[in-house]
């Protein structure tokens, strides 16, 4: 063969074997498969997956308590009463109007106050509304009964004289050991003790409640100037009061 025949012919590109079938196609019938397709299955795709989404998102918040947002207990980002608070601000009840929201009426939330600050309890409603062990609470600031713990009698904010529960009960033959003097100095100390008690315990439910992700702080309770002293003074609750015990004796060296 000669050169010349070698150089005129030239190499002939791969042949593609879908092109083929491509060439054979008008553009009608490529219009036509186009709206036979049906975007039904996309849709189905994309719901399925949302939905399952959904279920797995339900399960990790409610710790395994319901796949479809059926949780007894929401989140409170969850809750529209939580987003409101945060809206409008700390709500100033009076302890008449705080008295509304003790966990009769279904469609308000349920409020406990101590201290003077309100905290909203409804993800406690089992526990603070009706019939609940700590329903005595609801309704009204009973920091009292948090530490005495007598939650029937004392339903109130006055702390005067809780104290006396954390005090020794006198006792003429120990008291002798002391001169009175020294018996005044110890009954002082005894009395700071006592009142410092009280402030631990009382703050020990403050941060309870303040800290709770449960719980969340809503308001105040307004109350008139002076009340404290309109009040009578209470007496110590039979339970508290029981549990009071004799000045221990006095040992060698101590005054």
């Amino acid at each position: 063969m000669a050169d010349s025949e070698l150089r005129q012919r030239k190499p002939h590109a791969a042949e593609d074997p879908i092109e083929p079938a491509r060439k054979k196609k008008s553009p009608q019938q490529l219009v036509d498969e186009e709206e036979k397709y049906t975007y039904w299955i996309d849709a189905l795709r994309v719901i399925t997956f949302l939905f399952l989404a959904s279920c797995a998102l339900s399960y990790w918040i409610s710790n395994g308590e319901s796949f479809f947002w059926g949780q007894k207990n929401k989140p409170n980002y969850m809750r529209v009463d939580w987003w409101k608070a945060k809206m409008n601000g700390p709500l100033y009840l009076t302890p008449e109007e705080l008295s509304a929201y003790d966990g009769k009426d279904p469609s308000k939330p349920v409020y406990i106050a101590i201290n003077g600050t309100i905290f909203d309890v409804s993800l406690g409603r089992h526990i603070y509304g009706p019939g609940g062990s700590y329903n005595y609470f609801a309704g009204c600031d009973a920091a009292r009964a948090f530490v005495t713990g007598c939650f029937a009698e004392d339903r109130t904010p006055d702390m005067r004289g809780v104290e006396d529960m954390f005090l020794p009960l006198d006792d003429p033959e120990t008291d002798a050991q002391w001169t009175a003097a020294e018996l005044e100095e110890l009954k002082a100390r005894e009395l700071a003790v006592a009142r410092q008690r009280v402030h631990e315990a009382l703050k020990h439910w403050v941060n309870f409640f303040g800290n709770s992700k449960k719980y969340h702080r809503v308001g105040f309770v307004k109350r008139d100037e002076g009340w404290l002293e309109r009040e009578p003074r209470r007496e110590l609750c039979a339970a508290a009061q029981q549990g009071r015990t004799k000045r221990k004796p006095r040992h060698g060296g101590e005054k």
